[in-house]
């Protein structure tokens, strides 16, 4: 390929992507009203921009650390509160992660090989999703690209400072999503033990140089959390002593493999039910929480096939099997290869990655989410690309082919299985893949005989096919989840299925409030409900009378009203660029504030209205905890009316 014609290629694939993510982008709306919040927050105060407060007046932070917050943040700022503003950067991300993937692959496998690899993460359905949202990943998924850049610049040449760049990249990673970018820790530090040019003892300690940066690139907010004094800065969203260390390790760490997560919606299979939602009366004697565990539940069942699973299927799996595939064809091509040889260290980086990302999804018992795949989507892109660039060269090798065969049949397979799920949807496409498939798969085989590998046109033939193979259900499933709007705390790509989010098993001793929990979640939990009303998944959107009710005096009040959740206090946040504070953080589960706090802000005439949305809290109404105390004492001392179907107390009027 001529340089001309691959900076042609380059712009078209560039220019296709921003194009692609940014159509119809506005009809998201505020996409996850639980981050939106949190973006108006931090837009009205640096100090909620710093913290990633979930309110302008610093009542509790997000349960995530806030640099995908900051991006957002720093937009809103100079364009506005609106979801353009908002979205816009995460298209951006989405944009320099294909030109990173891209840059990173052609410099050692050539601009055919960087440009597949770009587009495959391009069209993958998970990040046509995530890089049109609003959620951490967005940038998560650059920053983890960039280390893997870094740590492959370092394995050219053994300097310093990129494995120093490496470690501040994962550190900031970690800021985005803390363990979740850790867990390309293990594929980097394997490939440079392995292939760094150094002795070593000086790989050696190069990594520990790269592990000491990582700890100042993340450190430095933690630290500066930790010390801060909890009675001036908000309460750290998602644990239960507020704590960000508590945050990272159980609710965000621990908790996600083991499924005991304290102030998750449904902790581990097994948990004490009165330690999570005290002061339930619709628990069965004996209740055990049917998410997370062996048993698998709320959150599917954690199995090493479960990226296969309908519910994640579609989202990451279609090249999956000839990624796999492509790790071990490169690691056995280059296995006498000298200890520094890049291409394997190539594949032991993008391999790692993959391998230690997809069992960890895969095995983990607390909450999961179909979204969360779109971490994987660089290195099955990458892995397949060179597994492309690899096989060509060394295609003259006869098992080299079969392997291209058995690639390309298998990603015919994975593309029938998944359009199956969804059968009414577009039929005739799961025929176009399984055809091209065959096509592909014999025509390649056929090249083993001498005869036919001298006739003409194969080769395009195979090109052909093998892109129509892995590519055109991937397209069809991104265009579906372009032109459909997603809106909630639990999305995923491509038409629904009717799996997803919520129990599947409607066990009888399942009590009524997680039935009605999952009820709320959608057909397919794909988050594709409009906003009109309220649910603990999708921010509600108050009424014009509600909205004039609540700005009144506005300016009067440290938050113009309060409601147990998140999602709760984020529809009217949003409507009125008023702090609502969220009583109980993103599930009604965490202890903030106390009731005694409550009572005092409530005296000191710091919060107007208290708003009461029937079921729209958490588990059943009232949330859990310090959350149902606070709505019990509401409810005793002050007098409701209703405004637009919205229960009100005015917080100034006792009885």
């Amino acid at each position: 390929m001529t340089r001309t014609a691959e900076r042609c290629a380059l712009a078209v694939l560039l220019v296709g992507t921003a194009v692609a993510y940014l159509w119809g982008l506005g009809r998201a709306g505020w996409a996850n009203s639980f981050y939106s919040a949190a973006v108006q927050a931090g837009t009205e105060s640096w100090k909620a921009m710093f913290f990633g407060s979930s309110d302008a007046a610093n009542s509790i932070t997000v349960d995530k650390p806030p640099a995908s917050l900051w991006v957002m943040e720093f937009s809103t700022r100079i364009f506005g509160v609106n979801s353009w503003a908002m979205l816009v950067p995460q298209v951006l991300l989405g944009v320099a992660s294909v030109a990173l993937l891209y840059a990173t692959v052609r410099r050692r496998f050539g601009p055919v090989a960087g440009l597949l690899a770009g587009l495959l993460l391009a069209v993958t359905p998970v990040a046509a999703l995530m890089f049109r949202f609003n959620n951490p990943d967005a940038l998560l998924v650059l920053l983890m690209i960039a280390a893997t850049w870094a740590m492959l610049r370092a394995v050219e040449d053994g300097r310093w400072r990129w494995l120093i760049a490496c470690g501040v990249l994962v550190g900031f990673g970690f800021l985005t999503k803390q363990l979740a970018a850790m867990l390309i820790v293990p594929g980097l530090a394997l490939t440079y033990l392995v292939a760094g040019p150094p002795r070593i003892g000086t790989r050696i300690a190069q990594l520990f140089a790269a592990g000491a940066a990582m700890v100042v690139g993340a450190g430095w907010w933690l630290l500066t959390v930790e010390l801060w004094p909890a009675g001036s800065r908000p309460w750290i969203g998602g644990s239960q002593n507020n704590s960000i260390l508590e945050l990272t390790l159980g609710y965000n760490g621990l908790g996600r493999l083991n499924g005991n997560e304290k102030g998750s919606v449904v902790p581990g299979r097994g948990a004490d039910a009165s330690s999570y939602l005290p002061g339930r009366t619709d628990l069965p004697s004996g209740f055990e929480f049917p998410g997370g565990g062996k048993g698998g539940g709320m959150w599917g069942d954690p199995s090493i096939l479960r990226m296969f699973q309908p519910e994640q299927a579609g989202q990451i799996a279609w090249l999956l099997p000839a990624a796999l595939l492509a790790l071990v064809l490169v690691l056995v091509l280059r296995g006498r290869a000298p200890r520094i040889d890049g291409d394997r260290a190539a594949v032991i980086a993008w391999g790692g990655w993959l391998l230690v990302t997809g069992i960890t999804f895969s095995l983990m018992a607390g909450i999961f989410h179909a979204y969360y795949t779109v971490a994987l989507a660089p290195a099955i892109a990458a892995l397949v690309a060179i597994g492309v660039a690899v096989g060509w060269r060394e295609r003259a090798r006869p098992w080299v082919r079969v392997a291209g065969a058995l690639a390309i049949a298998a990603t015919g397979a994975t593309g029938w299985y998944i359009l199956v799920q969804t059968p009414n949807w577009n039929p005739w496409l799961r025929w176009l893949i399984a055809a091209a498939a065959a096509i592909g798969t014999v025509t390649l085989l056929a090249t083993l005989v001498p005869a036919v590998r001298q006739a003409r046109g194969l080769v395009g033939v195979i090109t052909v096919a093998a892109l129509v193979t892995g590519t055109a259900g991937q397209v069809a499933f991104a265009a579906e989840t372009i032109a459909t709007p997603r809106q909630g705390a639990i999305v995923s790509a491509g038409p629904s299925s009717g799996y997803g989010f919520g129990p599947r098993r409607g066990g009888k001793d399942m009590p009524e409030f997680v039935k009605r929990f999952a009820e709320r979640s959608g057909p397919g939990a794909d988050g594709e409900r409009g906003r009109g009303g309220p649910s603990f998944l999708m921010g509600s959107e108050p009424s014009a009378a509600l909205k004039a009710l609540l700005l009144q005096d506005a300016d009067r009040y440290t938050w113009i009203a309060a409601t147990v959740g998140a999602n709760s206090a984020a529809g009217p946040q949003l409507a009125t660029g008023r702090p609502v504070m969220p009583i109980g953080g993103f599930n009604g589960t965490d202890p903030s504030p106390t009731l005694a706090q409550f009572q005092q802000y409530v005296a000191d005439g710091r919060i107007h209205y208290f708003l009461a949305e029937s079921g729209g809290f958490g588990f059943g109404g009232s949330g859990s905890g310090t959350a149902a105390e606070i709505q019990a004492w509401v409810e005793k001392t002050f007098t409701a009316h209703t405004v637009d179907g919205t229960t009100v107390y005015d917080l100034t009027a006792p009885r």
